[in-house]
């Protein structure tokens, strides 16, 4: 993503200077001797029905119907005798019934309202986001009488506003400066929001609660609180929409909301205000922005005690006259989330079955309530046995029936029945939201993209065993090369355009179940294609409901990634794992282990106006806690401990066996601390019952993915390379060509022929001193390099060299056992040392036949092509 620029013209690199004060931040407005807000008591609860607002996947929804938030903010003014900073209820009853009028439904306060307010919100069918100063630009959080009564307050605000129908939600605090946010540190300040959050929550457990964070203090991690919401002024289109894209993959699975943008007309002009805001209200929509919030509905603004006469950032003035902007932002909220005459191109939807009558009526019924004006649905009944066919003959679709042949086969009847420009895939277990399609299509109008994914969300009330699978890992997750572009998309939410699907030949049928999505993405960017991702092209996806069905579903996995191991040998490391070059991403971005927060870009003495997270590449110690293969590693230490009754000093292994274990235990810990779970589950589960499920929920999938390899035959000692072996030692072949070729053709010819004869091969990178790796497993490979002589008339001698390579692991455990050995032996630990040697001897005999088999693999294949010693 393009770095994204600081504040310029009117604004006056306002993040950059808080101290000088900047839209919607007003520290010091509400100073007392104590330095507290002062809010209305509360009143008698109202007995109006609540229509609450309430999340929605990436959007939110009132009353069952989606509602995207179009509005403005709104004071604080000057303040009366009483402390009152919103005029009289005349004015402000004026002031709302305009914005009604204009097509704002939505109104964003600063300091919390009084009860009067939001009963004249309701009368003019408008919500309120109810703010609330949980902020200072000084060092308060040294200050313990002031952090407990900010929370005090908090607690009267919420209980104050809480079960009003005007309310749409809360911010609590609005941009802590940068320079207080470093004083006290970024884990103190989520700290006091994570608690500012739960003294709210208790307050009103259902309403939604907010920060209102910026740029500058992008880096706070605030995953715990309902929404996104951000306060963000840029006047470069490119930027400001790359950086919503960013800010989406910040949310994950929750809604974004634009708290805060606008322009000041003062230093603009009004032509250009109204013409910058036109571009923003749209692009921030068709983003999947479930709200945008201009700043500000008056230029009438009070801010550190005075009335603000250098900033003119309101839709009207300051005796509430229009300004062009109003117009535009009419218009621009009404044709929101997409305007009305764009030519859409015609998606055919396909859903392959098997089996699916629990979920496809479901599935069905969110089909046909698609607000996209040019769409068809293909359902790919795979020979399914139940109810299937009769299920969708209560829907106005297309059935295909077909004898049970797998997922991909479907997947390819699907496409090559669809009239549609666009194939659009969805499981049987998912329901899209109304605007799927939509999304999916404008993302591929405005690119060149060959297919276009999104997120799948989890159905909130599957209940508990549901819930705790959704936060586990193993999912279909999406893995991003950019905040836009994808390496993956995971196949119950993709779409590609047709042609690519012809130029590729489709789906690969030897995937039935699972990973023929992962290979058609490879197969498209090995063509030169691009796939992007469209945040808010959302499903709503049912998990596996039991901890058997996981099992098996992971198991499932596993049989799918020794399959595209095997078709894809370049794409995967030594242990067998998918070296993804792109980041995988389950609800934000996934970290692998819970701690740091990676490098921080904040500037020379924090002067960057936007600050980026820089998440490191996760290394060694990073990946193997969560690789499968560390059970092993357990296992190994585990059972050198329990030699210790035959010779004491093994007994020292315990704390390596503990550290073993210990270490997936530590990472299990620190992504289940961080699981969100659906609040009213049907038996009323507290959280630690859920949070222990899933914790047995992390280590389960990993050991049901090794069983899945280890089934089917992607163990650390396979025969990989077929019957046969040779000693494995250093050999060199050659050939003599009476015709010319590039090194590079003669090199492809070998990988070729190796890749022919079912060998797992892998190119040598720019640092390498070798051109390719035949691959034994784990414990051992061969290595090849080539040198082309170039001889008079165009002919050449082509040399081969290839020479076996153990791992550390093909090295280290026989080097290991047989030192233990020896040293049991010298103490006269006799059966230690034999026990020792006889154990060593296995690693040692597969690291030998690896790199042998590997070795005669190797020569076979030169060998057919017409290598000789």
């Amino acid at each position: 993503m393009n770095e994204p620029e600081t504040q310029v013209g009117g604004q006056e690199n306002a993040h950059e200077q808080p101290s000088t004060g900047w839209p919607g931040h007003a520290p010091g407005l509400f100073e007392s001797s104590c330095d507290i807000l002062r809010v209305v008591p509360p009143t008698q609860r109202p007995i109006t029905p609540h229509s609450a607002a309430r999340l929605n996947g990436k959007f939110l929804s009132v009353g069952g119907e989606k509602f995207y938030a179009r509005g403005v903010t709104y004071g604080p003014f000057r303040p009366d005798r009483t402390g009152n900073v919103y005029l009289s209820p005349e004015t402000v009853r004026g002031d709302l019934a305009q914005m009604s009028a204009n097509g704002i439904n939505a109104i964003r306060t600063f300091a919390p309202p009084p009860r009067w307010l939001l009963d004249i919100a309701q009368a003019e069918g408008l919500r309120v986001m109810v703010g609330f100063q949980a902020e200072r630009d000084y060092a308060f959080l040294d200050d313990r009488k002031i952090v407990r009564d900010i929370r005090k307050q908090a607690q009267v605000t919420v209980r104050a506003c809480a079960g009003h129908p005007a309310v749409l939600g809360y911010t609590l605090g609005n941009e802590i400066p940068a320079h207080v946010v470093r004083w006290h540190g970024a884990r103190s300040v989520e700290l006091y929001l994570r608690e500012l959050y739960a003294v709210a929550k208790n307050e009103d457990p259902e309403g939604l609660f907010s920060y209102a964070n910026y740029p500058t203090t992008e880096y706070l991690d605030l995953s715990f609180f309902d929404l996104l919401c951000f306060n963000v002024y840029l006047e470069s289109q490119p930027k400001f929409e790359a950086y919503l894209a960013r800010l989406q993959n910040l949310a994950g699975n929750r809604p974004l909301v634009l708290t805060e943008i606008g322009l000041d007309s003062r230093s603009n002009g009004t032509a250009a205000q109204a013409e910058t805001l036109d571009r923003q209200v749209r692009a921030s929509f068709a983003a999947g922005c479930a709200g945008a919030f201009i700043f500000a509905w008056t230029d009438e603004w009070f801010s550190r005690g005075r009335d603000v006469e250098d900033w003119d950032f309101g839709l009207t003035d300051r005796q509430r006259r229009p300004k062009p902007a109003l117009e535009t932002v009419r218009t621009a909220f009404a044709e929101s989330p997409f305007a009305p005459n764009v030519g859409w191109p015609k998606i055919s939807v396909v859903v392959c079955t098997y089996n699916g009558q629990r979920t496809l009526r479901d599935c069905l019924e969110g089909l046909e309530q698609l607000k996209y004006p040019n769409y068809e649905v293909i359902v790919v009944d795979d020979g399914s046995k139940d109810q299937t066919a009769e299920i969708v003959r209560e829907h106005n679709v297309r059935l295909i029936r077909t004898e049970n042949r797998g997922l991909s086969a479907a997947r390819n009847t699907g496409w090559e029945a669809a009239t549609g420009e666009i194939i659009a895939y969805i499981d049987d277990d998912t329901r899209p939201d109304p605007h799927w399609l939509n999304y999916l299509a404008s993302t591929f109008l405005k690119s060149d993209f060959a297919g276009v994914g999104g997120p799948n969300i989890p159905f909130p009330d599957d209940g508990e065993t549901a819930n705790c699978i959704a936060n586990s890992p193993g999912g279909p997750n999406h893995v991003l090369l950019s905040d836009t572009e994808a390496e993956h998309i995971p196949g119950c939410n993709m779409a590609f355009r047709k042609a690519w699907l012809q130029a590729i030949g489709g789906f690969d049928t030897q995937f039935r179940v699972a990973g023929d999505d992962v290979d058609v993405c490879w197969r498209i960017r090995d063509r030169g294609g691009r796939l992007g991702f469209s945040p808010a092209a959302v499903v709503w996806h049912h998990t596996r409901n039991s901890a058997r069905a996981f099992w098996k579903q992971q198991v499932g996995y596993g049989k799918a990634e020794a399959m595209l191991e095997k078709k894809w040998p370049e794409k995967y490391n030594s242990f067998g794992h998918v070296a993804w070059a792109g980041r995988i991403y389950n609800n934000g971005l996934l970290r692998t282990l819970g701690w740091g927060r990676g490098r921080i870009y904040q500037g020379t003495w924090g002067t960057a106006g936007y600050t980026k997270v820089y998440p490191p590449t996760p290394g060694l110690l990073n990946v193997l806690p969560v690789m499968p293969e560390w059970f092993l590693i357990f296992l190994v230490f585990a059972g050198l401990s329990a030699m210790g009754c035959m010779w004491k000093p093994l007994m020292t292994a315990w704390p390596l066996a503990l550290l073993a274990a210990g270490l997936p235990l530590v990472a299990v810990g620190c992504n289940v601390s961080r699981a969100r779970f659906a609040a009213g589950s049907p038996t009323g589960l507290g959280r630690w019952p859920l949070q222990l499920l899933t914790a047995f929920l992390h280590v389960l999938q990993p050991l049901a993915r090794l069983w899945g390899r280890l089934k089917y035959k992607l163990t650390p000692g396979r025969g990989r390379n077929g019957s046969g072996g040779t000693f494995p030692r250093s050999r060199t072949v050659s050939y003599w060509s009476e015709t010319w070729q590039a090194s590079t053709a003669w090199l492809q010819t070998v990988e070729s022929a190796l890749r022919a004869n079912g060998e797992s091969v892998r190119r040598g990178g720019d640092y390498d001193n070798w051109d390719l790796e035949v691959s034994g497993g784990i414990f051992g490979a061969v290595r090849i390099l080539m040198l082309a002589e170039d001889h008079a008339g165009q002919k050449q001698f082509v040399r081969v060299r290839f020479w076996p390579k153990l791992s550390v692991l093909g090295l280290g455990l026989p080097l290991i056992f047989f030192l233990l050995s020896v040293a049991a032996g010298l103490e006269r630990a006799f059966l230690a040392a034999i026990v020792l040697g006889f154990v060593g001897t296995f690693p040692g005999l597969i690291s030998f036949r690896s790199s042998a088999g590997a070795s005669a693999a190797t020569a076979r294949s030169l060998m057919q092509l017409g290598f000789r010693r």
